[in-house]
């Protein structure tokens, strides 16, 4: 079932996310329907916050070389954390809840992951460039944080000026 993306300012998207403590069918639901929302919206990850579910759940999926995003390269991840982080890369990023947004974001070249997968097993993924990007983006959701947090004041100011007039045309 799609749900719905909330957009920047709505205040959800600053809410710290929960731990999920019971893997169940609930969660299995959730999980399809941020996927087929994720799809739906073009994205290629997708924090369970996003979809107005406070629970530290993300989803990511990159195309692959024939720019397909293939179910079956679905990261489902539940509670993770981030156990290490080295070097430095700079990526244009978006983001659904920002539609329309793009801008150049630092963050670590390489993390590693610890999470668990819809079934309540430990996973651990080590992850550089994008995926790594993906989920360093996907995980500040998970915190209740965007971002555009990562912008210069002035870069900032253009944006929540240029936000502000974009949402007063849409309500015409």
């Amino acid at each position: 079932m799609l749900r719905e993306v909330i957009t920047y300012p709505n205040k959800l998207l600053r809410l710290k996310s929960d731990d999920v403590v019971q893997f169940n069918q609930e969660l299995h639901t959730l999980l399809d329907d941020m996927y087929e929302t994720m799809i739906d919206h073009a994205g290629v990850g997708l924090a369970a916050i996003q979809v107005a579910i406070p629970l530290n759940v993300l989803i990511i999926c990159l195309p692959n070389e024939e720019d397909v995003q293939d179910k079956a390269d679905l990261i489902e991840a539940i509670n993770p954390v981030i156990t290490h982080k080295d070097g430095e890369q700079v990526f244009t990023e978006g983001c659904l809840s920002v539609p329309g947004f793009t801008e150049d974001v630092k963050r670590a070249q390489s993390i590693v992951v610890e999470y668990y997968n819809r079934d309540g097993e430990k996973q651990k993924m080590e992850c550089d460039d994008f995926l790594s990007v993906a989920w360093q983006h996907e995980m500040e959701h998970l915190s209740g944080h965007l971002f555009i947090e990562h912008l210069s004041f002035l870069k900032r100011k253009k944006f929540e000026k240029e936000w502000k007039r974009k949402l007063k045309e849409q309500k015409k």
